[in-house]
C-alpha cells in the first residue's frame, strides 16, 4: 500500500515537466492525497475499534492503486486531484486495520512491529523507481501500469488473512486492559505532526533540490528520493532493536536530535555529501516510526484503532497540508528558503518527547469478546 503514498511525490516532477505545474500547483497534488486521508483515517480507526474488518485490507489496496493508475490519464487538474484523493482514501482505510492486525499478531513485540513497518518503508523506497521505470519511458499516459502492485497486494492479503484466522478478525482493540493517557497521546501526536511536515516536505521537493545541490538531472533527483525512502527501512528496523535495549521514548528523543543535524546538512551542504545527509535524515525520521505507533496504542490502550488512525493517519497527513505553503515560498523565494524552517521541527519534536513517560505495555485480554463484522 505504501508504494502508492510514495508514488504521489514521485509523480510530482513528471506533472511539472509534462504539464508545466508551478511548485505550488504540484504540491497541491500531495495535498489532495493527504487531505481526505487525514480526516478519514481516524474514522476508520474508530470503526476498527468497534468491528473487525479484515476485508478492508485487500479492498483498500485496490482503491489506492486504482487512484494512482488513473491520475496520469487526464490533463485536467481537478480530475488529477480527484484521482489522487481516491488513492488517499484507500490509504486511509488500510492503515488502522493493518496496524490492529499486526499488533495482535506481534503480541506487543516492538521488533515485530518494526518489521511490519519495514514493508511500508520498502514500498516507499520502490515508488520512485517504479514510477521512473513506467512514466519516464512512456509519459504520464502509462500510469495505468502502476495498478499492478495493487492487484498483487490484494491477492496476497487473502491467504494471509486466512492464516491469521482469529487473530485477524477476532476481538476488539478495546478489549485490551489499561487506562488511557490522553495528555501524553496529544503530545505524541504533536511530535508526529512535526515529523510529518519534515518528511512530506522533503519528499515533495527533494528531487528538485537534489538537482540544484549536485548539478545532476532527473536521475539525481530520483536517487535522492530513493535514498530518502530506502533509509527508512534501516531506520525502522534499528528502532525496534534499540527499543529492546532502551525504552521507546529515549530512542525516539535521541533520533530527533540526530535529525536536526541531518536536515541542516540537506539544506546547506552541496555536492555528493548531500546524499549522506539525506540518508541520515531518513534514518532519523524512521527510527521513531513504528515506535510512535505502539506508543500511541499504549497511551490509548482501550482505543488502539483510533490511536493507529491518528498516529498513522491524521498527524502523518498534516505534512501534506503544509506542502502548498512550502511550494508557495519556493515559488516566491527559493527551495532553500522553503526547506530551511524544516530544521526546527525535529527540535520541537525532541522537546515534546522530553516530557513524555514510557507507558507500561498492556496485556491483551485472555478471551477477546466476539464482535460483529461488516459485510463488504
Amino acid at each position: 500500500m505504501d508504494v502508492y503514498q510514495g508514488s504521489v511525490t514521485a509523480l510530482v516532477p513528471f506533472f511539472v515537466a509534462e504539464r508545466a505545474y508551478t511548485y505550488a500547483a504540484a504540491s497541491g497534488i500531495v495535498l489532495a492525497a493527504s487531505l481526505l486521508s487525514s480526516v478519514a483515517q481516524p474514522l476508520f480507526g474508530a470503526l476498527t475499534d468497534r468491528w473487525a474488518m479484515p476485508w478492508l485490507l485487500p479492498l483498500s489496496t485496490l482503491l489506492g492503486g486504482v487512484g494512482i493508475a488513473l491520475s496520469g490519464l487526464s490533463g485536467d487538474y481537478a480530475l488529477t486531484l480527484a484521482f489522487v484523493a481516491v488513492s488517499g482514501i484507500g490509504v486511509a482505510a488500510y492503515h488502522p486495520e493493518s496496524a490492529r492486525v499486526a499488533r495482535r499478531a506481534s503480541r506487543g513485540s516492538h521488533t515485530a512491529m518494526s518489521w511490519f513497518s519495514v514493508g511500508g518503508n520498502v514500498g516507499f523506497a520502490l515508488a520512485p523507481l517504479l514510477v521512473a521505470a513506467v512514466v519516464a519511458t512512456g509519459g504520464l499516459r502509462c500510469t495505468p501500469f502502476l495498478v499492478v502492485p495493487a492487484l498483487a497486494g490484494a491477492v496476497l492479503c487473502l491467504p494471509v488473512l486466512r492464516a491469521l484466522g482469529g487473530t485477524a478478525s477476532g476481538g476488539r482493540a478495546g478489549a485490551t486492559a489499561g487506562v488511557d493517557d490522553a495528555r501524553s497521546f496529544v503530545k505524541l501526536s504533536l511530535a508526529v505532526v512535526c515529523r510529518s511536515i519534515v518528511f512530506v516536505g522533503l519528499s515533495t521537493f527533494i528531487s528538485f533540490y537534489a538537482r540544484q545541490r549536485t548539478g545532476g538531472g532527473v536521475a539525481a533527483g530520483t536517487a535522492a528520493l530513493f535514498v530518502l525512502y530506502v533509509g527508512g527501512a534501516a531506520g525502522t528496523v534499528a528502532g525496534g532493536s534499540l527499543a529492546a535495549r532502551w525504552d521507546r521514548v529515549t530512542v525516539v528523543r535521541r533520533s530527533y536530535l540526530l535529525t536536526v543535524l541531518a536536515v541542516a546538512g540537506i539544506v546547506f551542504v552541496p555536492g555528493p555529501a548531500f546524499y549522506l545527509f539525506v540518508a541520515l535524515t531518513s534514518a532519523g525520521l524512521y527510527v521513531p516510526f513504528s515506535l510512535q505507533v505502539t506508543l500511541g496504542q499504549d497511551y490509548l490502550p482501550t482505543r488502539a484503532g483510533t490511536a493507529a488512525g491518528v498516529t498513522l493517519g491524521l498527524t502523518v497527513s498534516v505534512g501534506g497540508l503544509a506542502s502548498p505553503v512550502l511550494g508557495a515560498v519556493a515559488d516566491a523565494a527559493s527551495l532553500r528558503v522553503a526547506l530551511a524552517p524544516l530544521i526546527a521541527l525535529p527540535a520541537l519534536a525532541w522537546l515534546l518527547f522530553r516530557t513524555l513517560p514510557e507507558p507500561a505495555v498492556p496485556a491483551p485480554a485472555a478471551e477477546p469478546r466476539p464482535v460483529r463484522e461488516y459485510a463488504p
